[in-house]
């Protein structure tokens, strides 16, 4: 009987290693699935914190949370149950809709480049608001922050499925969840320390110790410099993933060509200099992407303003 009881603890040990090691997989996977969102990552912390400006100080971190919690219900209610219900039913169509995601990186990245070489071209222009209270104006921002969030959350759980889309469907969901989970706590965590950060610099400049004061001063007048360049980055992420997913989606369809064009220039690249091969192999794919993102931005805008946006007015329209 002794024998039998060590025989289980022997199989119950052996279990616990194989869903142990499971673990440690697919929280490599969320690891490597979250780096290929960096783009969206960046950006929508960079963009966020738009919606509080003009309210009081008081709600600007109650905003912050309502927002938070609009985007978890948009990652784990509603975009997880879908990805994986799609890796299910239709998992061909995975690819090309990873592909289409990232279209829309690289029309988003080409806008801002447009904003960046001609100032004050196609800028954003918000919604002429309704509110006649400032709960209305917060319920009005909020809104619209989760909408927003709706369509970058789509793109992080399509990357996000499309690097896990080979594996069982627990391990599927649990990295979506992980990656939902943890992208949202950090994208909004940091928008809290940047909402906030102004508060503390004027909190900081009014200290009598002189290096404190400094310090407080330095973090007034640098979070415009930071915002600028966080948006910046965000940009040439948004660019470079862009570009690089709809080259890898190709050679998946079989297109073989681009990737394998990509791959030898940033290997002649990265040869320039052998101490530094991979660093500057790494340089130069992602260069070539990003300037592939800006020409593809470049011939999906017109698609999407006089085809795309025209059909979608007058589907809206019929339905009403």
């Amino acid at each position: 009987m002794s024998s039998g009881l060590i025989a289980l603890l022997d199989d119950i040990t052996a279990l616990a290693k194989v869903a142990a090691t499971s673990l440690d997989d697919a929280g490599a996977m969320a690891a490597k699935a979250g780096s290929k969102a960096a783009g969206i990552v960046i950006d929508d912390a960079a963009v966020t914190p738009r919606y509080v400006v003009g309210l009081c100080a008081d709600r600007e971190l109650p905003i912050i949370v309502k927002i938070t919690k609009g985007s978890l219900k948009n990652k784990l209610l509603i975009l997880l149950p879908g990805a994986l219900g799609l890796s299910l039913v239709a998992p061909w169509m995975i690819t090309p809709l990873l592909m289409a995601g990232g279209a829309f990186l690289c029309l988003e990245g080409y806008h801002k480049v447009l904003q960046l070489v001609l100032p004050g071209h196609d800028e954003e222009k918000a919604d002429a608001s309704t509110a006649t209270t400032a709960e209305e104006l917060e319920q009005e921002r909020v809104s619209s922050a989760i909408r927003t969030d709706f369509i970058l959350s789509a793109e992080i759980m399509a990357i996000t499925l499309a690097a896990v889309s080979s594996s069982p469907l627990w391990m599927q969901a649990f990295v979506l969840a992980v990656v939902g989970l943890g992208m949202t706590l950090l994208v909004y965590g940091v928008v809290a320390l940047i909402v906030k950060a102004d508060d503390a610099g004027v909190a900081l400049a009014r200290s009598s110790a002189g290096a404190i004061r400094t310090l407080g001063r330095a973090i007034v007048t640098g979070m415009p410099v930071f915002l600028k360049v966080l948006s910046f980055v965000g940009m040439i992420a948004m660019l470079w993933v862009g570009g690089g997913i709809l080259v890898h989606g190709l050679h998946e369809m079989d297109v073989h060509r681009p990737e394998k064009a990509v791959h030898h220039a940033a290997e002649a690249f990265g040869a320039l200099l052998p101490s530094l091969h991979g660093l500057l192999a790494w340089l130069g794919q992602a260069a070539i992407a990003a300037v592939l993102g800006v020409i593809v931005g470049a011939i999906v805008d017109p698609l999407v303003k006089h085809v795309l946006v025209p059909l979608w007015v007058r589907f809206r329209a019929k339905k009403a």
